[in-house]
């Protein structure tokens, strides 16, 4: 039988952030939501222990997104978002960070309003904010920086090929999410594009949680030195004179 409109719209989806890793820094709201709801769809970045929220009844269903391993592909996730509201369930789709900051959240809305499935947008801290704070490396500085640029370190066709003149400006801060697989090639590119080789940069790894690591280093020398120290994904690459401040306001020391 076919479905009525009124079905369409008896479950509802919420797109929720989970912040950067750590799990005091999810939203209120984001933690009500996921303790009421029937079934969560979640990624890898998700912090820990954000699942041990959940009702012990509420189904869960990993989606996962890493480079080059897709658990799910993106259209089939979309449609599965529907067929959760369809039957009925509060769904919530768990995502690391923001939603709407390189989280492929507007995407998934879009479906969900082509498919008249009722939905709300609930924000989280999203790893710049959150890793550069506990890194210690502020994003803005009347001294350092005026403006602040996000950036994706991997685009849709795998490619590096950024606006590379407007991320190469000077008195900004520039934080790349998901680069560190091109992270040579991007401070290659910044060279390039006119920043010295001296420029300050960073790469945070697992930031706000007990795993953090951050390197930091000079365009010339960053991706040598990120390298050694053995860092890979998830890791958040930050560019700007701000960095020079790390070593004087790292108040975060994992143990």
């Amino acid at each position: 039988m076919e479905e009525t409109p009124a079905a369409a719209r008896s479950g509802i989806v919420y797109l929720v952030g989970s912040g950067p890793g750590n799990l005091e820094l999810l939203t209120l709201r984001a933690a009500r939501l996921i303790g009421e709801a029937d079934a969560i769809v979640y990624d890898h970045l998700v912090a820990d222990g954000v699942l041990d929220l959940a009702r012990s009844d509420a189904e869960q269903i990993y989606v996962g997104k890493e480079s080059s391993n897709h658990s799910l592909p993106q259209n089939e996730l979309n449609l599965l978002l529907v067929r959760l509201a369809r039957a009925g369930k509060q769904v919530v789709r768990l995502k690391g960070g923001d939603p709407f900051i390189f989280g492929r959240g507007g995407e998934e809305i879009e479906t969900l309003v082509d498919s008249g499935i009722r939905f709300e947008v609930v924000p989280g801290v999203t790893a710049a904010a959150g890793c550069a704070a506990y890194a210690g490396i502020p994003l803005t500085h009347r001294e350092h920086a005026q403006s602040v640029a996000f950036a994706t370190g991997h685009l849709k066709d795998g490619t590096v090929n950024l606006d590379w003149p407007s991320l190469a400006r000077p008195r900004q801060t520039v934080v790349f999410y998901m680069g560190v697989g091109g992270l040579a090639e991007i401070c290659r590119q910044l060279i390039a594009h006119g920043l010295p080789a001296n420029h300050p940069a960073a790469v945070v790894h697992s930031g706000t949680t007990v795993r953090q690591r951050v390197v930091t280093a000079d365009l010339a020398t960053l991706a040598a030195r990120v390298e050694i120290a053995g860092i890979t994904a998830p890791a958040l690459i930050i560019v700007g004179t701000v960095v020079r401040l790390q070593a004087k306001l790292a108040w975060f020391h994992p143990t």
